[in-house]
C-alpha cells in the first residue's frame, strides 16, 4: 500500500534532488572535462611547437622554432643551472626535423625530474571519474521503482551505491593484479600494483572488499525481501569476473563490452530496482528493462574508448581487443555509428510509448556532450597523446545521460495525477 501524500512528496522531493545533485557533481569541471580538452588539445599546424618549463616555478612557456610540413608537439623541462636554454632547444628542434624527414616516429622528450609526481599517478590509479559507472545503475533503477510504485528508499539507495562502489573498487584493483600477471601493466606507472609494490596485497584487499560490498547488497535485498534482486547482482559479479579473472579472461578474447553492458545494464538496474520493493517485489516492466539496455550501451562505450591508446600494449600481450581487430579508422566510426543508434533507439522508444516522455525528451538534451565524443574521436583517433581523454568524454556522456532518464522517470510520476485529472 502507499504511504500518504505528504510522505511519498518528500520521498519524491528527497530522489529527485539525488538524481539533480549527482548530474551537478559530475558536471563539473574535474580535470577531465571539456574545458580541459579544449586548453590541451588544439593542434599546432605547419608548426613545431616546444614547451618547456623552469623546474622552480609552476608555469609553462611556449616557444616555437621554424615551420614544417608535419606537425609536432614535444616537451621539454630545462633547469636554471642551465645557461643557454635556446640553444638546447634549438639543437632538440633540428633533431625533431631530422626525424620527420626520415619519417620516423618522434618520441615525447623526457628529462630527468620531469616524471609525474605520485600523488598524480595515485589520482589518476583511483580512476574516480569512472565511478559513475556504479552510481548510474542505481540511480536509474531506483527512480524506475519510483515512477512504478511512487515509493523511494534513501537509506537503501545509500547502502546500494555504497556497496556498488565498493565492488567497482575490487574490479579495477583486481583488474590491475591481472594485468601486471600478463604484462600488460608493465610500463603503467599508475598501476595500483606498480605504485604500492606488493601484488599479494592488493589482491587480497579487492577480494576483501567484494565480500564487503556483497554483503551490503545482501543486507538490503533481505530488508527488501527480494530473492530475484540478489540473484541478478550476483550474475553481474560473475561478469566481472569472466571479464578479467583466470582461468576466463574474457576481455583479452575481445567479449569484454557485451560483458560489461551486461553487468551494468539490464543484471545491475533491475537489481537495485527490487532492491526499492516494499511490501511486495515490485514487477519486472519495460520501465526499468529499457532505461537499463541505454545505459549498458553507454557503459560498453566507455570500455570501447578506453582501448584506443592501448592498442600495441594489447597487441603485445595477446589481448585482442575490438580495436586491436578494428584499428583506430574503423573504431572511430563504430563510435559514429554507436552513438546514432543510442538516440535513434531512444527516439523509437518514445515513439512506442516505451519510454516515459519526459526521459526523451531529457535525452535528448545530452546530444552535445554525444557530439563532442563523436568529434573528439573522429579528430583524434590516430593521436594517442590525446585520444585516452575520449574515455572521460564518454564518462561524461554516460553521467549525464544515465542522470537524464532517472530525472525523466521522477517527473513522469510527479506528474501522474496531473496527466489523470486530464483524462478524466
Amino acid at each position: 500500500m502507499f504511504k500518504s501524500s505528504s510522505l511519498q512528496s518528500r520521498n519524491c522531493a528527497n530522489f529527485f534532488f539525488s538524481a539533480m545533485a549527482a548530474t551537478a557533481v559530475f558536471k563539473a569541471n574535474n580535470g577531465f572535462g571539456v574545458t580541459m580538452i579544449n586548453e590541451g588539445c588544439h593542434p599546432m599546424k605547419h608548426r613545431i611547437a616546444r614547451y618547456y618549463s623552469n623546474l622552480s616555478t609552476q608555469h609553462l612557456m611556449q616557444r616555437s622554432f621554424g615551420s614544417c610540413n608535419k606537425a609536432y608537439t614535444g616537451l621539454l623541462a630545462s633547469k636554471r643551472k642551465v645557461t643557454h636554454p635556446r640553444f638546447i632547444l634549438k639543437c632538440t628542434a633540428e633533431v625533431a626535423d631530422l626525424k620527420l624527414l626520415n619519417n620516423a616516429p618522434v618520441e615525447e622528450e623526457k628529462v630527468a625530474g620531469e616524471e609525474l609526481s605520485r600523488s598524480t599517478l595515485i589520482w589518476r590509479a583511483a580512476k574516480l571519474p569512472m565511478y559513475t559507472v556504479a552510481l548510474i545503475p542505481v540511480l536509474v533503477g531506483s527512480a524506475a521503482a519510483y515512477e512504478q510504485s511512487g515509493q523511494f528508499s534513501f537509506w537503501r539507495f545509500l547502502v546500494s551505491l555504497a556497496s556498488f562502489v565498493i565492488i567497482n573498487v575490487w574490479v579495477n584493483l583486481s583488474n590491475d593484479v591481472y594485468d601486471f600477471d600478463t604484462g600488460a601493466d608493465k610500463d603503467k606507472k599508475e598501476s595500483v600494483v606498480n605504485l604500492f609494490g606488493s601484488r599479494e596485497l592488493i589482491n587480497t584487499i579487492a577480494w576483501s572488499l567484494l565480500v564487503i560490498g556483497f554483503s551490503g547488497i545482501s543486507c538490503v535485498a533481505a530488508a527488501a525481501a527480494s530473492g530475484r534482486s540478489i540473484i541478478l547482482a550476483a550474475f553481474s559479479v560473475f561478469c566481472f569476473f569472466l571479464y578479467q579473472c583466470p582461468p576466463f579472461r574474457l576481455s583479452y578474447f575481445g567479449v569484454g563490452e557485451p560483458l560489461l553492458m551486461l553487468a551494468y545494464g539490464p543484471l545491475s538496474t533491475i537489481a537495485f530496482y527490487l532492491l526499492q520493493s516494499r511490501t511486495s517485489e515490485l514487477p519486472i516492466s519495460g520501465t526499468v528493462v529499457w532505461p537499463s539496455l541505454l545505459i549498458g550501451f553507454t557503459t560498453a562505450l566507455i570500455l570501447f574508448c578506453s582501448h584506443f591508446h592501448q592498442i600495441s600494449g594489447d597487441r603485445a600481450v595477446g589481448k585482442m581487443s575490438p580495436l586491436v581487430r578494428l584499428g583506430t579508422d574503423k573504431g572511430s566510426k563504430v563510435v559514429k555509428f554507436g552513438v546514432v543508434g543510442l538516440y535513434s533507439l531512444v527516439l523509437t522508444l518514445g515513439f512506442l510509448q516505451a519510454l516515459p516522455f519526459p526521459s526523451v525528451i531529457l535525452g535528448f538534451m545530452t546530444l552535445p556532450v554525444a557530439n563532442l565524443v563523436v568529434g573528439f574521436v573522429e579528430e583524434n583517433h590516430k593521436d594517442k597523446s590525446k585520444i585516452f581523454m575520449s574515455k572521460y568524454l564518454c564518462v561524461r556522456l554516460h553521467t549525464v545521460f544515465g542522470a537524464a532518464l532517472a530525472a525523466g522517470l521522477v517527473i513522469t510520476r510527479m506528474l501522474a495525477p496531473a496527466a489523470a485529472k486530464l483524462v478524466l
